[in-house]
């Protein structure tokens, strides 16, 4: 026990110069205890091993983070709770990503940052110490070390470049008291590809690394129930980068101007089937938020704008005619219709529910028969906007909820990177090319389109073409002048509906990463979210700043214009 607490506080001392968690015991970063904890070849290797669950935790572990912020911002989510700040980033409201001392968000709004920015410190650490001449006892057990703390470098700087506008940035060469300057979400992007590929070069040594203790990983380090071998560790690595790559654009602009070719190779080249974790409700990794998805009502609702693209029925389109501040009114809480196989079918209401009731995938194991479930009547509430209401609610992965993997909750094995994310991923990169290659991304969109979504597979090689399906056809989209009107989308909103239906909820923001990029998000939402006030202080900044609209916040930091759909 002395020896955790010696080995988390002389590591994560400078980790951010502003703070670190409650629980972290700080110590002077120049207290040689650094060095002996770090010169043992056993502790140094359980200490790496350890932190794919520490990084893991800023994103999942708790509700303490801007995880339920931005789903409400991107229409993956609608809750009413002031709780975790979801309720003050509705769209049309003119809300802010405030950074002022003492904001009521301010522990979600820093979680991320603080412990992503931990976890690169911490590899930093283990991979100078390795630099300089430790070995953990083979040339292949050190390979193996290496191209984990580097891929722990590779995530926790991607996922600080995603969402803030800037970091530090702490490499195997800096010094054990230099927080680093902070670099510009750009070159922390950089950063973080350039770790990715140490990590797949140490995974795939030139000549092959010798000794004992290689890989595969071991499970404890990166739980899953694929044994991640060299070969299947590099797919993950390099899937990890292709979500990196195509979802830091702030604008339609600077996605556009992704690296595609580059995103493609890794997305050819990534997982091959979902990449699962195995959760554990006690030691992690864990994913709290997608139980809060499943609290009807008040905490979770699919409200219309993105789902509603999935009606055949025509009140999505009676829907979107009324003014944002009439949608709901009277008490009433929007119905589809769709085609759409992972929605509850049926042309009323108490046939969707006869057609799926989510008790019917509680046991262990159980595939769920839909994504989403018309939620009993009863459980309706009628709080917040009512352009928030629907009937409603995901619960694609309610077995692992209620029951596990094997009669416990919560414990078992849940997708936190789909197969689909990578399919669509390349898709969007095919119809970016110079030259489109429409012909591969309609294979691909077909893959879940068919026989997911039980939708008409796409059949005309072109960005033009409305999707097959006539007036059933999904998705119908609004188009101008937005009064109420909608037609059937191309190629190009297809691949959005799949990568949208087959996300939801698998991973940290999905929605709003892909509606930033999209130009789909609500007009003057926030793009990111500013480096935390203790950080910028600490540097002597004082110019405090945050993200939005509003005097003082950063300039272009918000949606200028209303998006693809009018909103």
């Amino acid at each position: 026990m002395i020896r955790n607490i010696i080995r988390w506080g002389v590591l994560v001392a400078t980790v951010g110069l502003g703070a670190c968690e409650k629980q972290l015991v700080v110590t002077n970063p120049n207290n040689p205890e650094t060095a002996r904890v770090l010169a043992s070849p056993l502790d140094a290797e359980a200490l790496i091993g350890s932190y794919y669950k520490r990084a893991h935790d800023g994103l999942y572990r708790n509700l303490g983070n801007f995880h339920g912020m931005a789903n409400v911002m991107s229409f993956q989510n609608y809750s009413s709770l002031a709780n975790n700040c979801q309720n003050s980033r509705y769209a049309f409201t003119g809300s802010t990503n405030s950074n002022a001392p003492g904001n009521t968000c301010q522990g979600e709004q820093q979680r991320v940052y603080f412990i992503e920015s931990e976890v690169d410190r911490v590899a930093s650490n283990v991979l100078a110490k390795m630099d300089g001449g430790l070995s953990l006892g083979s040339a292949a057990q050190d390979l193996r070390a290496r191209a984990f703390a580097e891929f722990l470098r590779g995530f926790s700087l991607g996922y600080l470049a995603l969402f803030y506008d800037s970091a530090a940035v702490v490499s195997a060469g800096t010094s054990a008291i230099d927080g680093g300057a902070l670099l510009p979400y750009t070159e922390v992007m950089d950063s973080a590809l350039a770790a990715l590929q140490r990590s797949i070069d140490a995974t795939n040594p030139t000549p092959a690394a010798t000794g004992l203790n290689g890989f595969p990983l071991p499970n404890s380090w990166l739980p899953t129930p694929t044994s991640l071998t060299a070969v299947e560790f590099t797919k993950l690595v390099k899937s990890y980068r292709a979500r990196f790559r195509a979802t830091v654009g702030r604008t339609a602009i600077e996605r556009q101007a992704a690296n595609w070719p580059a995103i493609i190779a890794d997305a050819q080249a990534g997982i091959t089937a979902d990449h699962l974790n195995t959760t554990n409700s006690v030691n992690g990794p864990f994913y709290t938020w997608a139980s809060q998805y499943e609290t009807y009502g008040l905490w979770h609702q699919m409200t219309p704008f993105i789902i509603g693209m999935g009606d055949v029925s025509g009140t999505y389109k009676a829907w979107l005619a009324q003014a944002i501040g009439e949608r709901g009114a009277g008490g009433q809480f929007f119905f589809m219709d769709s085609p759409d196989q992972r929605l509850p079918q049926g042309s009323t209401r108490a046939a969707q529910q006869a057609d799926f009731a989510i008790t019917s995938c509680q046991a262990s194991l159980t595939v769920c028969k839909r994504y989403f479930v018309n939620r009993p009547s009863g459980n309706d509430q009628a709080a917040g906007s009512g352009w928030g209401w629907s009937q409603y609610d995901f619960v694609r992965f309610h077995a692992w909820k209620v029951s596990g993997s094997a009669g416990t909750g919560q414990n078992g094995d849940l997708p936190f990177f789909t197969k689909t994310e990578l399919d669509m991923i390349q898709a969007e990169g095919k119809m970016r090319l110079a030259v489109p290659d429409y012909a591969g991304a309609l294979a691909l969109i077909n893959l879940s389109r068919v026989a997911k979504g039980g939708l008409p597979p796409l059949v005309a090689a072109d960005n033009t073409t409305p999707v097959p399906g006539g007036a059933a056809c999904v998705p119908q989209i609004p188009v101008a002048p937005f009064t109420g009107q909608t037609a059937c989308g191309t190629m190009w909103e297809a691949m959005k509906w799949e990568k949208r239906v087959e996300t939801a909820y698998t991973h940290f923001a999905a929605w709003w990463l892909d509606s930033r990029g999209w130009n789909d998000l609500a007009k003057d939402l926030p793009l990111f979210w500013a480096v935390p006030y203790q950080d910028l202080l600490a540097r002597g900044n004082n110019a405090i700043y945050g993200a939005g609209i509003g005097t003082g916040n950063s300039p272009n930091s918000f949606q200028p214009t209303v998006g693809t759909y009018g909103w």
